[in-house]
């Protein structure tokens, strides 16, 4: 079967939101809003930002996928989430640096972070 383009960006961005419904609810939430506002930005970008930008989405799908494992996080072979190394950061674009400091602002403020009451 051969694909085109527009139809593996397609696959991916909707194998990318079912991977969402594994996470915990305020992950599901800040990452799907996350991910359908990056895919909407992209889609008028140069056939080799969109290379670059398909090959870092496969990847974040991938790792999410072992993250969460066949039955949510607690079957996966990894914890949640993963550092960015600094040399990955150092190679983000002004814009991109700001995104990613905006993300984790959203992220740190939800309550997933907070441990259970007992």
């Amino acid at each position: 079967m051969n694909f085109t383009s527009k139809q593996r960006v397609r696959i991916l961005y909707k194998t990318i939101l079912k991977l969402h419904r594994g996470l915990p609810k305020e992950l599901q939430v800040l990452g799907t809003n996350y991910a359908k506002d990056e895919f909407k930005r992209h889609k008028t970008c140069s056939t080799e930002e969109a290379e670059v930008f398909v090959n870092e989405w496969t990847n974040y799908a991938i790792s999410l996928a072992e993250q969460l494992g066949l039955r949510g996080p607690h079957t996966g072979t990894k914890r949640l989430g993963s550092q960015l190394a600094k040399d990955d950061i150092d190679q983000l674009r002004d814009e991109q640096v700001h995104q990613l400091y905006e993300l984790m602002e959203e992220a740190t403020k939800t309550s997933w972070n907070e441990s259970p009451k007992r």
